[in-house]
């Protein structure tokens, strides 16, 4: 770490701050953050609480997804005439689905250093933590909310398959964490093998390990499901996906009928239960898979 009586070099500072335990903080993350002329936050208030913490005094401006794009301008300019600019986020590190991408391409455009100080990041530390394969990954970020949109690009990843297993990571919130391990039932089968970690480095943190239908079954029990959660998927191979098609909506729906002797309407209504889902979610998802042929 550097002495405080030597200047801190011109540049943007991309700094990675704690996803829970204060401890994680680094203290090369504490120098710069103590020694720039100013900390850009995703916000002031959840920020203050760091700095008041480490009794660090840098003036605070906000950097979120709404002003960010505005606020570039200026603050590239600034670092072109030797400001030391360090950005934080809420927890983690700035631009993994968090602002501070458009700065960093912004400073990098104008040829201003940028400088990263690693640190935290919920997404690597689930992932090292999960079991899975580590080789290579997929970072999906947070799925699209919307339940057609979010099943629409799961079917995408389950169609860009390779001739071996992959790992996809990304985050979800706890309000839809069991309709996201619905559609990953559904999209990649009930044998696939899922993570999701929950609370990173909080004093409640916890890993749930298992067949995707065994996590959903594990969190539906509970009376709520709270928490930022990552979950970690062993996607299958191209080769292991003609097993797929046996799952999808339609083939459910269908065998379902056959073996109660109901219709229609009553398998969708069965299956909306066994799934912890609206019925007219399902029904749409099967008009557009219907669609799809």
């Amino acid at each position: 770490m550097h002495s405080d009586s030597s200047p801190l070099a011109p540049g943007l500072y991309l700094v990675a701050t704690p996803i829970g335990n204060l401890g994680d903080i680094t203290l090369r993350a504490l120098d710069v953050l103590k020694r720039a002329d100013r900390i850009a936050c995703e916000d002031t208030r959840q920020t203050q609480k760091l700095l008041n913490h480490f009794q660090i005094t840098t003036p605070t401006e906000s950097l979120h997804e709404h002003n960010e794009r505005e606020r570039s301008a200026r603050m590239v300019e600034a670092l072109k005439g030797g400001a030391r600019i360090a950005v934080v986020t809420d927890a983690g590190m700035p631009g993994i689905s968090d602002p501070g991408s458009i700065l960093t391409a912004a400073a990098i455009e104008a040829g201003v250093a940028v400088i990263p100080i690693p640190g935290a990041n919920a997404a690597l530390s689930a992932l090292v933590a999960s079991g899975l394969n580590t080789t290579g990954f997929t970072y999906l970020g947070f799925l699209p909310e919307k339940a057609g949109q979010r099943r629409t690009r799961l079917e995408d990843m389950a169609a860009q398959a390779g001739e071996t297993p992959r790992t996809l990571v990304f985050y979800e919130a706890p309000h839809r964490i069991l309709e996201t391990l619905a559609d990953l039932e559904s999209v990649f089968g009930p044998a696939l093998r899922v993570v999701v970690a929950r609370e990173l480095t909080k004093v409640h943190e916890e890993f749930h390990r298992g067949t995707v239908v065994e996590v959903r079954q594990d969190l539906a029990s509970r009376d709520r499901v709270r928490g930022e959660m990552t979950v970690i998927v062993e996607a299958p191979a191209a080769s292991q996906n003609a097993a797929i098609p046996a799952e999808k909506l339609s083939a459910r729906i269908a065998r379902m009928q056959a073996e109660n002797g109901i219709d229609e309407k009553e398998a969708l209504k069965r299956l909306a239960r066994e799934m912890d889902r609206s019925k007219s979610d399902l029904y749409r998802e099967l008009q557009r898979e219907r669609a799809r042929r």
